[in-house]
């Protein structure tokens, strides 16, 4: 063997001994992270029951208590994290950029913006729903659709508002509105009959005001919640699986039921013992 081959043959092993010694040949984010002592994440405020800060300025909301999940699987501690507020506009830019670990703010899985980052298993499926008044002239979903035309629906203003909601109620006349407190208040008037809104945000209205409202019993418009993380990394991606994983259907479940319960007023179910359905 001639000496250039000798020499580059040693140059490296003496590359691959020092990538060995100081770990960055295989240092991720989850390395990363349980050195740094906490976790990083992405989310939104303002938007109850989801991201929110309370009196005191602690974050509060469903997007919050599932980040805290995430971190006590890091450091058996949820108090260990970080939250970087953030517009909606910036959760997959402080994704790609490092700016943080994980973003947890009720974003929506979409083929689209599974080419930008890695999605989590998902933590929640939003909807539409109609929120009526518990003393109003329907009760139901049903009552409104015999209704026909005699029925009125509240809606925030978008392109899509009446074809969404003709979907639940072909016929009925759909009012649309500036904001979600004007529909809101269309109904609290009884110039709409229902609002057409977030499931989430039906059920966390309900959960404020005990027996004014009801709802219409019927959902649609199906939407899945997901954290999301850089791409790149499976290690750090299947942690964070690990750790929502656990909280749906093993041992946090306590922990992510209580949260449930507390931002949108019902139980999720209990995970069956015995043979994992999520594998059928």
């Amino acid at each position: 063997m001639n000496k250039s081959k000798l020499t580059l043959l040693a140059g490296m092993g003496a590359a691959v001994l020092a990538l060995s010694v100081s770990g960055t040949a295989t240092a991720g984010k989850l390395e990363d992270v349980l050195a740094r002592g906490k976790l990083l994440v992405g989310t939104g405020n303002g938007n109850p029951p989801w991201h929110f800060a309370d009196a005191s300025g602690q974050m509060m909301g469903f997007d919050v208590d599932v980040a805290k999940i995430v971190a006590k699987g890091l450091f058996g501690d949820d108090t260990k994290v970080e939250f970087v507020i953030q517009q909606s506009d910036a959760r997959i830019p402080n994704i790609v950029t490092d700016k943080v670990d994980i973003t947890c703010q009720f974003m929506t899985v979409t083929a689209e913006r599974a080419q930008q980052v890695n999605f989590t298993i998902p933590y929640y499926r939003e909807g539409v729903g109609l929120l009526l008044l518990s003393g109003g002239k329907y009760k139901s979903r049903d009552e409104m659709q015999a209704a026909g035309s005699a029925v009125t629906v509240s809606v925030l203003q978008n392109v899509y508002a009446e074809e969404m909601v003709r979907y639940a109620l072909p016929e009925a006349k759909v009012d649309q509105y500036e904001s979600v407190d004007l529909a809101y208040q269309a109904l609290n008037s009884n110039r709409a009959d229902a609002v057409a809104t977030d499931m989430s945000s039906l059920r966390w209205f309900m959960k404020q005001n005990p027996g004014k409202y009801l709802d219409g019993g019927y959902g649609w418009n199906p939407q899945t919640y997901s954290c999301a993380v850089k791409k790149g990394d499976q290690d750090w991606l299947n942690f964070v699986d690990i750790a929502l994983r656990e909280a749906l259907t093993g041992v946090e479940f306590g922990t992510y039921a209580k949260s449930f319960e507390q931002w949108f007023g019902e139980k999720p179910p209990e995970p069956k013992v015995g043979f994992p359905l999520e594998l059928r």
